[in-house]
């Protein structure tokens, strides 16, 4: 949860009227999360937001997924994914892994998407190259290389995009995506040892005012995929105030854990979502006591497989395998993973990395897309043999 913040006009009480210089009366949103037991914003808009005139539906886009059976570790490589010429944020995604609780997309957009609503969880989109905007019922808010953009769920927004394309890795959750519980008190504040504050935390600046008419927008619920085609642009919004808005953090914000001897990953947890983590893996010292082993050691998913995507730098335990900047290795629970040969011996004499990585932890086993298999390497699996 966000801490709360304030856009715009709104009234001194909430649920009293409000109303605009000519007497008009706004129409106040509730967006509450868990019914209206936990966090939630209040919208004020200058028109009725249920207005629909017309409804939809939608062919449902192909994210089928099947069990990787047989067990098999992988690199999948971004770059062989097939692209549309023109494709946004939206409609170009390409699923790669998914279980019930989470989706795993890459995009590379040329082009602003349309209006869309998730209606069942948070997303999270990495930034990995390029820049655009979220333009959203809350406002804009930039983004660029190497930042997280948390979408609550059922925000109606869209995605522009700025000059050449938008590489991004998209989390697509069935609940909401939170800071971990561990860095907040009761109260709902990051804490001392938490690796980022509110500060570094980015909301929409300024809000948008479209007075148009008929706006279709694209709509997601665990039913499937409609259009409602509202009656008013719902960016219509002249104020806000609440817990619950889209809000962006930049990996480079994120203040590394470091120890004498190796941390565990928990030390890199960034958010918390139902059935999965999100940790980031930046610029930081290596451990410092004198016979420490400064790469991973090996390790065993008993309960989790892991998702890794690499962002930027030098993967030193990864050399020899192919893996660079764009990649991401799968590895599921019941494979024993590790630093590849010769990876601890060139880390002797090293005091730092420079790499930056996101890893997606899920506790129910994913499955995988063709796509995913087409882009993966083959040899991948046996590199460790080499």
């Amino acid at each position: 949860m966000p801490h709360y913040r304030q856009l715009g006009h709104v009234p001194p009480k909430r649920h009293t009227h409000h109303r605009d210089e000519a007497g008009h009366r706004y129409a106040e949103e509730l967006m509450g999360q868990e019914g209206f037991s936990s966090s939630s914003s209040l919208l004020y808009h200058r028109n009725s937001p249920s207005a629909l005139v017309a409804i939809e539906d939608v062919d449902t886009p192909d994210a089928s997924a099947t069990p990787d059976a047989p067990l098999t570790p992988r690199h999948i490589r971004t770059g062989q994914l097939s692209v549309d010429a023109a494709s946004d944020m939206v409609s170009g995604r390409r699923p790669l892994l998914a279980n019930e609780d989470v989706g795993v997309a890459w995009v590379v957009a040329t082009t602003d998407s349309g209006l869309y609503r998730n209606a069942i969880g948070d997303e999270l989109v990495f930034v990995q190259d390029g820049a655009g905007t979220l333009e959203s019922v809350f406002g804009r808010l930039d983004v660029g290389a190497g930042d997280y953009v948390v979408v609550p769920a059922a925000t109606t927004h869209r995605w522009t995009i700025g000059d050449g394309p938008l590489h991004a890795l998209v989390i697509a959750s069935r609940g909401h995506i939170t800071p971990p519980e561990k860095y907040l008190s009761r109260y709902g504040q990051l804490l001392e040892h938490a690796p980022y504050c509110e500060r570094d935390l980015r909301a929409p600046t300024e809000l948008i005012d479209v007075d148009g008419g008929d706006a279709a927008v694209l709509v997601r619920n665990r039913g499937g995929w409609s259009r409602h085609i509202h009656r008013n642009h719902p960016f219509d919004v002249v104020g806000w105030d609440g817990c619950v808005y889209p809000h962006a953090l930049n990996i480079a914000d994120f203040e590394p854990i470091v120890g004498s001897i190796h941390q565990p990953p928990p030390v890199h947890q960034t958010f918390a979502l139902p059935g999965a983590v999100v940790c980031s893996f930046v610029p930081r010292l290596f451990d410092f006591h004198p016979d420490a082993v400064k790469v991973p050691y090996h390790h065993a998913n008993t309960d989790s497989d892991e998702v890794l995507f690499y962002s930027a730098g030098n993967f030193m335990s990864r050399a020899g395998t192919g893996i660079d900047v764009g990649s991401i290795s799968y590895h599921p629970a019941g494979f024993v993973h590790g630093p590849q040969p010769g990876s601890v011996e060139a880390s002797l004499d090293a005091t730092a990395t420079e790499e930056v990585a996101v890893m997606l932890d899920t506790f129910a086993p994913l499955r995988v897309t063709d796509a995913a298999r087409d882009a993966s390497d083959d040899g991948y699996p046996f590199t460790w043999a080499r």
